[in-house]
Order: C-alpha cells, then structure tokens, then sequence
C-alpha cells in the first residue's frame, strides 16, 4: 500500500539519507512487471508527495480528464452487441477497483448504479 498525506512526509524525513529508488520504494510506490521484476513509480511517488505537502498541479487536479489531458464528455453509447461502456478515466475518478459491484436500478431513460450494500440518496 502507498503511502499518502502525513504517512509519506514523516517516511520521508525518517529516510532523509535514502537514495531516491530506496525512499520511492520503501514508500511503496512499487508495481510488478509482466516479467516478474520491480518497477518503482517515480511519477506517482512525485504526484503524492506534492500533493501531501499542498501543492495542487492543476485547478481540478486533472478530475474531469480522460487520457492525454482530453475533456470527458460525461455520454456514452451503446454498443453494436448491446454492452454500455464506462471507460477508465470515469471508473478512476471514482476510485473504483476491479471487482467493485454495484446494483443495477433502473428509471425512465435512465440507468443507476449504486454500490453494492450503499444507498441510493446521494447523486
């Protein structure tokens, strides 16, 4: 798990004499290759820590974009074969993780959905 907020600042200054990749690492900020190997997320880490220490890049922090910095359109289409797509630029503004469910509800002309074991007030 990465660290964030007040848990990355003081991990930072306990390692103050760490090289970079051992602080990005012992931050956590590691993912593992197709290959088995080590990968460690200088960018993430970087984001993070500004991010802890108050520094906001961008008005919106980038929510609202999809990939490449695009405007997200907030309309999607219904597939030849009938499937509805939410792509990933949405799914991450909410924070969602593979596995996540959610309950299907259906209105007029509209489709909800709530996560498994919420309500269904907010909107």
């Amino acid at each position: 798990m990465a660290l964030t907020g007040s848990d990355l600042l003081a991990k930072v200054k306990e390692l103050a004499d760490a090289s970079k990749s051992d602080l990005v690492r012992a931050a956590g900020y590691v993912s593992t290759k197709k290959d088995g190997s080590e990968r460690l997320n200088f960018t993430a880490f970087y984001e993070a820590l500004l991010e802890a220490k108050g520094v906001s890049l961008g008005e919106s922090g980038g929510k609202g974009k999809g990939k490449g910095g695009r405007s997200l359109s907030y309309v999607a289409k219904v597939q030849f074969n009938g499937n509805l797509l939410v792509g990933n630029a949405y799914t991450a503004l909410l924070d969602l993780k593979p596995g996540d469910e959610f309950e299907i509800k259906l209105g007029k002309k509209q489709i909800r959905l709530i996560p498994a074991g919420g309500s269904d007030e907010e909107e």
